[in-house]
């Protein structure tokens, strides 16, 4: 992101024995580096006197990517045990970078088991990576939780003989539904 113009990466200098001030001037020949960030600049500086006598030298700007992308997790958030654990509904990172305009972002799932075999907690390990390479990660905790009571339908009213046997084969018998 830096800038590659002489001022600020320095302008050179010359001396004449017969012109006090020699014309400088540059041109650059860029290579491509090791991803589409990077570059190395060859700046060919010349000096030339008023009578057409010129000298020159080399400098080299090496162009890096060093800085990692800047990533922000989704929050935190607790989800019922129905409830997918798809990003769709948990939520999606997202990364800016100095060089990169459109990082990859990928994630990784560690899931602990939670007190019910319903529930569990998953660290979700988001990572943010730049075409140089640059990582950065954050983590968002889900929460599978159980907190639903399962509904439960009684058996209609009855009314029987003393004689009768009060076994729920005989009386009915309730069912129940959870999520």
């Amino acid at each position: 992101t830096d800038s590659t113009d002489p001022s600020n990466t320095g302008i050179a200098s010359a001396t004449d024995n017969c012109d006090v001030n020699p014309a400088i001037t540059f041109g650059d020949s860029v290579e491509q580096g090791a991803c589409p960030q990077e570059s190395t600049i060859t700046r060919t500086w010349t000096a030339t006197d008023v009578c057409g006598n010129s000298s020159s030298c080399d400098q080299v700007i090496t162009v890096v990517d060093t800085t990692a992308p800047e990533i922000t997790c989704p929050a935190d958030v607790t989800i019922e045990c129905d409830e997918s654990t798809d990003t769709s509904n948990t939520g999606t990172a997202s990364a800016t970078d100095n060089c990169d305009v459109n990082p990859a972002i990928t994630f990784g799932d560690s899931v602990a088991s939670g007190t019910c075999p319903q529930e569990s907690t998953i660290t979700r390990t988001w990572t943010a990576i730049d075409e140089c390479g640059n990582s950065s990660t954050c983590i968002q905790v889900i929460t599978v939780d159980d907190s639903t009571a399962p509904e439960i339908t009684c058996p209609a009213d009855v009314t029987i003989e003393c004689t009768d046997s009060t076994d729920p084969s005989n009386t009915g018998i309730a069912s129940a539904t959870d999520n």
